[in-house]
């Protein structure tokens, strides 16, 4: 069994409206150190596989077909196991 843990972030040349309002909000409770915030997924997937090769395709094929909007967010995935 390999675990992946994959993170999907909008990029950066792309507005994050949602960070934005944080950022405001986090502003008006007095956290004004804070310059930005971004928000993006964080995902736990367990494959069935040993297979690190493997694992590693299928997750790149998940995270393009379905896990990330690759037109607007980027992706990255770590292996365990």
């Amino acid at each position: 069994m390999i675990k992946a843990t994959v993170y999907v972030t909008i990029k950066q040349s792309v507005l994050d409206p949602q960070g934005v309002a944080v950022r405001g909000a986090l502003h008006s409770m007095e956290f004004t150190e804070v310059e930005g915030v971004r928000i993006g997924k964080y995902m736990e997937l367990t494959l069935n596989t040993n297979d690190r090769n493997e694992a590693a395709e299928r997750v790149t094929e998940m995270c393009e077909k379905l896990l990330a909007n690759t037109v607007v967010e980027d992706y990255r995935f770590e292996l365990e196991g």
